[in-house]
Parts: structure tokens; C-alpha cells; sequence
């Protein structure tokens, strides 16, 4: 590791570190395939993952440094189901820019989300623990891709609420968020706590920390295309296009009144253009009360990933931790 970056996590700026790291690892490249790696890389997010696995393993009593190279593969994975997802839901917006796929192509950019997860693998290699420790982080990455890809098919196969299927669909709405945003962030926090020497007590408890975390976090997403801030760095009309039944459609749909039931049934029906669909949504969520709704339920699944934190030792770093939670579900200020 560089003197740069030991001191910048010595002097408790993680997130420095990381970005540095990042950059270190996907330099500016003439040919086309570094250059592709590096535009899917270059523009780094809130890095809330990486940040996670740095502080569950200081959480545990370990160290900042040995945990710092999973945090870098963590993202890797991160970028890499974004490339992916965008691809899928034809996303042209990515971070306030260009998708990789909008700007290379669907070939070239497929190609870049896989190098990126092949990547990962060398980064964990560099992590300066035992063996043993570093096979179960690679164990703990691969399980949490397995479940983003069963997370993605799952939601594929959701069907819209209907009259006949009124609150069906949020079961299935918590098992997609679980599985495609909890499970990464599981990972992040069970990997640190591995890396920082951690019990398996303790690494249960960071995983189901970082499990709800990362539901509270998908479930706030899902409503910031009607908060209007721009917060989420996607084109606003995503999910609508998708005619996807997210967090406070179900709830408007379940808990409004006929009006707010038959606009989410005309929104999802793909007869309407997605910017129609969006605010015909918009209507329903607001009108209904169901984004307050959402907004508690985003808040009251955070309050289950801070109880997870009571009696780890690292206190600065479970202060972080439960930071970042609170971030996850207050994105519109």
C-alpha cells in the first residue's frame, strides 16, 4: 500500500483512500478495452459498499489496510452490475452521464461488466490475510453475485398488482430487493468483518447489518423518482418504462383508494409512454399518502440494520456504519 493511502485511513478518511485505489487500479488507457474499464469506473458513486467492508473490518478490531483491496473488488462487482443492469433495462444514464453501453455499445460494454467481475478476483488475491480468510471472502463475493443474478430474474418475472392481486406483489418486492441490493451489501460487511479477524457472531451480525441495510437502501431508491431531486443519477422514468412495481406502487396500490388502485393498473399496463406511466404513478404514490408510507417502511428496516450494531467493539467505525445507514435511507436532502 502507498504512504497516500495508509495515511489518508489513518487520519479517518476512508472514503480517500478508496478512491485512490480505484484509480490506481483502472489509469487512463490508449487502447480500447482499458478505456472502456476505466469510463465504467472513473466516476465513483457514494462508494457505500467499499466504505462498509472498510469499517466492518475496523468494527471487528481489525485493520483498515488489510480489508482496503476487498473494498476496491466490492466495487468492481458493484460497476459491473450496473454495466449489466443498464443494459437490461435500457438505461442511456449512469451517474449523471452516458451509460457504458450508450456510449460503446451493448457488446463493448457487456465485455467491460465482465472484466470487471474477472478483475475482482485479483483484487481480493491482494488482500494480506490468511489463506483461508481471503478463500472465504472470494465465497462471500460469489454468493452475493449468484443472488444478484436470481435477485434480476426474479424481478423479471413479477407481475403487476391488479384488482384480483391487491398487496400480492410486495413479498415479491422484498425478496428482489434482498437479493439484488441487500445481498452486495451483505457481502461487503461479512467480508470485512472476515478480513478484520471477526467472530462468526460478529460476522452474522455485520451480515444481517449490511442485509438490511441494503433493503432499506433499494426501498428509499424506489422513491426518488418521486421526490423529484435527481438524486438517483438514472433517467427518473426507469422503473416506469419497465412498467416495474416497486416499493411505493405496491403500497399505493394496497393502501390507496379505487382512484389510486386503477392508476397504477393503467400506469403498469404498457399502454401509456413511459413519461405518461411516470406521472400517472406519481399521482398514485403522492395522492395516496403511500410515499410517507414507503419512506417509514425504508426507515423502519434501517432501524433493524442499527440494532445489529450493539456491542461490536470498534466504536468510531460502528458510528460510521450506522452513518452510512442513515445516508442510505435520507438521499433528498
Amino acid at each position: 500500500m502507498t504512504g497516500t493511502m495508509s495515511e489518508a485511513l489513518r487520519t479517518e478518511d476512508p472514503a480517500e483512500a478508496i478512491r485512490d485505489a480505484l484509480a490506481r487500479r483502472r489509469p487512463h488507457s490508449a487502447d480500447r478495452f482499458g478505456e472502456l474499464t476505466h469510463y465504467a469506473m472513473a466516476v465513483p458513486g457514494k462508494l457505500l459498499r467499499p466504505l462498509m467492508l472498510v469499517a466492518s473490518a475496523e468494527a471487528v478490531g481489525g485493520a483498515a489496510e488489510t480489508a482496503l483491496p476487498a473494498a476496491v473488488a466490492v466495487e468492481h462487482l458493484h460497476v459491473a452490475s450496473l454495466v449489466h443492469d443498464d443494459i437490461i433495462d435500457g438505461d442511456d444514464l449512469r451517474r449523471g452521464r452516458p451509460s457504458v453501453h450508450a456510449r460503446y455499445g451493448v457488446a463493448d460494454a457487456i465485455v467491460a461488466g465482465d472484466a470487471l467481475l474477472f478483475d475482482l478476483f485479483a483484487a481480493v488475491a491482494e488482500c494480506a490475510a490468511p489463506p483461508r480468510v481471503v478463500a472465504a471472502v472470494i465465497a462471500e463475493f460469489a454468493r452475493a453475485g449468484g443472488d444478484l443474478c436470481r435477485g434480476q430474474v426474479l424481478e423479471s418475472s413479477m407481475v403487476p398488482p391488479s384488482a384480483a392481486r391487491s398487496g400480492s406483489g410486495l413479498e415479491d418486492y422484498l425478496d428482489v430487493a434482498a437479493f439484488k441490493t441487500g445481498a452486495l451489501f451483505r457481502a461487503a460487511c461479512r467480508a470485512g468483518a472476515l478480513l478484520g479477524g471477526g467472530s462468526a457472531e460478529q460476522v452474522d451480525l455485520l451480515g444481517d447489518y449490511g442485509r438490511h441495510t441494503g433493503v432499506a437502501f433499494q426501498m428509499y431508491d424506489d422513491l426518488l423518482p418521486y421526490l423529484a431531486t435527481g438524486a438517483s443519477g438514472k433517467p427518473d422514468a426507469s422503473d416506469a418504462a419497465n412498467l416495474r412495481p416497486t416499493w411505493p406502487v405496491l403500497l399505493a396500490h394496497r393502501d390507496g383508494g379505487p382512484e389510486h388502485r386503477e392508476a397504477v393498473e393503467t400506469a403498469l399496463s404498457g399502454a401509456l409512454s413511459p413519461v405518461e406511466t411516470l406521472e400517472l404513478l406519481r399521482f398514485a404514490v403522492v395522492d395516496s399518502g403511500a410515499l410517507d408510507a414507503a419512506r417509514r417502511g425504508a426507515r423502519e428496516r434501517s432501524g433493524l440494520a442499527l440494532a445489529c450494531l450493539r456491542g461490536l467493539p470498534g466504536t468510531v467505525a460502528v458510528t460510521r456504519l450506522a452513518g452510512i445507514t442513515e445516508i442510505a435511507v435520507d438521499r433528498d436532502r
